[in-house]
């Protein structure tokens, strides 16, 4: 199974990008972030014209994950959001399952500027995804939790450092 993601960064935005993106590159299973898009406003049509089934978690501006599968492959979803946080509205994470493998898709918290409450919030974020991923890991089954980690371990993985 071809397994790919993609940060679409607005999905109504870059809509005709990504439709051109699937159709070359035909992934089996599409994962997108920052839908920038509430629920409503997710091209669905356009989705389903290109071959795809999807769910997703939308919310208006920043946030938003979606998972995809391509006609014919089974998507049933699993999950929305990670536990442990129950005032949390943002729409960071996703889970389906698709041939018997589990997929996870999620949008990491970018957690600038440090110190501060976003990093405290992506600090927290990280440990319910690693709760979450160490659930999967021990029910036995496959696992890939794919998506836009918002890590940058250098300052060349930067666009301003200085910041």
């Amino acid at each position: 199974m071809r397994i790919a993601t993609y940060n679409v960064n607005g999905i109504n935005a870059r809509l005709p990008v990504l439709l051109k993106w699937l159709e070359e590159t035909k992934p089996d299973v599409a994962c997108f972030q920052e839908l920038k898009a509430p629920d409503e406003k997710i091209p669905k049509q356009e989705i389903e014209n290109a071959g795809y089934t999807a769910i997703w978690h939308g919310q208006k501006r920043w946030n938003g994950v979606a998972i995809l599968a391509k006609n014919g492959l089974e998507i049933e979803e699993t999950g929305r959001g990670l536990a442990g946080e129950p005032e949390d509205e943002q729409s960071r994470y996703i889970e389906a399952v698709i041939n018997d493998t589990t997929i996870g898709c999620l949008y990491l918290p970018n957690g600038n500027p440090a110190p501060g409450p976003k990093l405290d919030y992506k600090m927290r974020w990280l440990q319910r995804l690693s709760k979450r991923a160490k659930e999967l890991l021990d029910s036995d089954v496959a696992v890939v939790l794919t998506g836009d980690y918002n890590v940058i371990p250098t300052e060349k993985d930067v666009y301003k450092p200085e910041r």
